[in-house]
């Protein structure tokens, strides 16, 4: 992975936009191992046995093709675990978060299938604030690192944003990952006092693009051949701790039988990225 430093400007367009896209961070031969790293994750083809794929496992099907969707590779991919405890992931994300350590709260492999000209929303994913799904940590400012594995665009189902909505704080009902109507989600959140600016992520393949748990996010069809391949990080400062909250996120079991308000993550399941100490 290609060593940068984030820059003031930096900072200054992600606590403006609510997202910032780096330069290229992962060399030719890292993409070509993580996308070797999807092939191998869908065959079942695991480094390690043992372990249980504990949410959000989406197979694939020719009669469906939805999005397929992979929580925690870490655990079963060797690749996938190099990648995404980088400490550079780990820099950035606390450069732009203004924290002083990063933990990887969860990973996902994300693998949206080409429709090939097909008019069909079957592999959008909703507008949607990832902390929705996250009320059990005990902090918003958490980050989605959404790494690219071929130059992605609109045509091939790339991430959108909407800018500056960060800001809105958290919004009631805002775990819309699985609607795939872009537009009924668009006029249930859009308000006089939300200004809803679209923009698309243009990366190209081993860029980054990273956002704030709050920024409302979404992608629509893939009209090419080719699936979009994607590798996420999702990442959290390393003090966070559990809390009860309307929607209990599957990481909490990993806290134990019996998880209490104020438990940090901090144990084996959730490592250490980056710390300035």
């Amino acid at each position: 992975m290609d060593h940068i430093k984030v820059t003031q400007e930096d900072k200054d367009v992600f606590n403006r936009d609510g997202y910032w896209i780096s330069p290229k961070l992962l060399t030719d031969e890292e993409i070509s191992r993580l996308r070797a790293a999807h092939e191998r994750l869908w065959a079942g083809d695991w480094d390690q046995e043992g372990m249980p794929l504990y949410h959000n496992y989406i197979p694939y099907s020719q009669d469906s093709p939805k999005l397929r969707k992979l929580d925690n590779g870490w655990w079963i991919n060797d690749t996938v675990h190099e990648i995404v405890t980088n400490p550079l992931l780990g820099e950035i994300t606390a450069d732009l978060l203004g924290e002083d350590s990063i933990r990887l709260w969860h990973d996902q492999v994300l693998y949206k299938p080409g429709l090939n000209g097909q008019v069909s929303n079957v592999g959008n994913v909703g507008w949607h604030q990832d902390y929705g799904y996250w009320g059990s940590s005990n902090t918003t400012n958490m980050m989605t690192v959404w790494i690219a594995l071929q130059d992605t665009d609109l045509t091939n189902g790339g991430m959108m944003t909407i800018l500056g909505s960060h800001k809105w704080g958290l919004i009631k009902d805002s775990n819309t990952f699985f609607e795939q109507n872009l537009d009924i989600l668009r006029d249930k959140f859009a308000t006089e006092n939300r200004k809803w600016i679209e923009e698309p992520c243009i990366m190209k393949a081993g860029q980054a693009s990273f956002h704030h748990a709050l920024t409302f996010h979404g992608s629509g069809p893939n009209h090419t051949a080719d699936p979009r391949l994607s590798i996420v990080a999702h990442l959290m400062p390393g003090n966070t701790a559990y809390q009860e909250g309307e929607h209990r996120h599957p990481n909490v079991k990993l806290l134990g039988p019996r998880p209490y308000i104020g438990q940090k993550f901090d144990n084996e399941f959730f490592p250490l990225l980056f710390s300035r100490e």
